[in-house]
């Protein structure tokens, strides 16, 4: 059994920000943390803009599908994360829930979408410091 912490991060279409979340935790992470992402109504694809955001900063999100949100998934996961889009999580016991208020930026331009881009950036940079251990020297 792994011990490096979970994540997994719910929106609704699984499409923008819950793919900037678990790219960003990837890439800040590595492997010391366990990274999920699924929608209760996934999308057809991943939204481009937010493709096109998280590119700017070196990160490639393209081949990324957006997953259905399974039982499953949340009980294998440490600590579940809503995308501020009124999702909700089935809940188990053991489990911390967290809620990220965050635009959708379903249906916007790159303009619109840098800064929800930044803004899950912080929060992932804070989530790292709660859960992760740092790498053994």
């Amino acid at each position: 059994m792994s011990t490096k912490p979970s994540v997994l991060f719910v929106c609704v279409h699984n499409a923008g920000r819950s793919q900037m979340a678990a790219a960003w935790l990837t890439h800040l992470a590595g492997d010391r943390v366990e990274v999920r992402s699924a929608g209760s109504n996934p999308g057809a694809g991943v939204n481009p803009a937010a493709v096109e955001a998280m590119a700017e900063v070196g990160i490639d999100i393209s081949a990324e599908v957006p997953k259905i949100l399974t039982v499953d998934a949340v009980k294998e996961s440490d600590v579940c994360i809503t995308m501020g889009c009124g999702d909700t999580c089935p809940v188990f016991p053991g489990k911390r829930y967290l809620d990220w208020q965050l635009e959708d930026p379903a249906g916007q331009g790159i303009e619109a979408v840098r800064p929800i881009r930044d803004e899950i950036k912080v929060l992932v940079e804070g989530l790292i410091k709660e859960i992760a251990r740092q790498p053994q020297r």
